[in-house]
């Protein structure tokens, strides 16, 4: 898609004498990592880069080609999708997009064949005050794939500090152990929350398949009148198959670690309607308080 439009843009460009491309995509990175969970997407978005480096070097003189990505996530209806409720306290705006644009275009044709990180160029405009560009100023903010400044490491200490990733350092978190029952107890409490008004809102069956002590198969019936859960197959075919571990799984119900970071990260893998797995991370947040 990316090609397609730059060549039917390209007989129009070429007449202009600051003609500028310029691409939302990431430097181009080889660590697995970034592979990992999102493979396709990946490559998608790396073909978009990949067209940076190639018609940079293709239309030298003649147009400018670069790329733009930003250094956290940026609050759109995508990350509401992704990240459920309360995701856009960890976001910027669009606006800090905008402005590295700008700068972008407001550079010669010679300025072609970058990968551009907004709140770097926008540093080099002498920009200082970011909490400009902040949903919620101040908060720590949830940094974007494919930097290398967030690789595994950083991934491990995010979970270490409760999930919540971090651009500051805070206090850790006491992790939470397994223990005998800690399965069957979470699910015990999760049945008593239960009610017809959240089966109405949901309409969903969710199978667990946990590994570790307490593991095998559990169940989440919010599809059929007043709910269920306990351990073993459901009744009807689920509409979301889980796979994790006991101590993750106990870690997500009460909110220590967020189910989005749990599947990019490879902890949490999902089978079936993602739609439906999106409804059961905001569910959860409910529960917390309980669990």
């Amino acid at each position: 898609m990316t090609l397609c439009k730059s060549k039917a843009c390209i007989p129009y460009l070429k007449k202009s004498k600051v003609a500028h491309i310029l691409n939302l995509s990431p430097p181009l990175n080889l660590n697995p990592l970034w592979f990992k969970q999102h493979c396709a997407y990946t490559i998608a978005k790396y073909g978009m880069s990949m067209c940076v480096l190639g018609m940079a070097e293709e239309f030298k003189g003649e147009i400018a080609v670069n790329a733009l990505w930003p250094k956290t996530a940026i609050h759109t209806a995508a990350m509401d999708m992704l990240g459920g409720s309360g995701i856009e306290s960890q976001c910027r705006k669009v606006d800090i997009i905008a402005d590295a644009a700008y700068s972008i275009f407001k550079k010669p044709k010679s300025f072609t064949g970058n990968f551009i990180i907004d709140e770097n160029i926008l540093k080099e405009e002498g920009i200082k005050n970011f909490d400009v560009y902040a949903i919620k100023p101040g908060n720590p903010l949830l940094p974007d794939f494919f930097l290398d400044e967030y690789p595994d490491t950083v991934t491990k200490k995010m979970e270490s500090h409760g999930a919540v990733p971090q651009l500051k350092e805070e206090k850790p978190q006491p992790s939470l152990k397994p223990h005998s029952g800690t399965v069957e107890e979470t699910f015990r409490i999760v049945k008593a929350s239960l009610s017809d008004d959240i089966v109405k809102a949901t309409q969903a069956v969710y199978q667990f398949e946990l590994s570790g002590e307490d593991g095998g198969t559990w169940f989440l019936d919010l599809k059929n009148k007043g709910g269920n859960a306990g351990q073993g197959e459901p009744t009807d075919e689920a509409d979301v198959v889980m796979n994790m571990s006991t101590d993750d799984f106990v870690k997500m119900f009460s909110g220590k670690l967020k189910p989005t970071l749990a599947f990019m990260s490879g902890k949490l893998k999902i089978k079936g309607n993602m739609a439906l797995a999106i409804k059961l991370e905001k569910l959860m947040s409910q529960m917390h308080a309980k669990l």
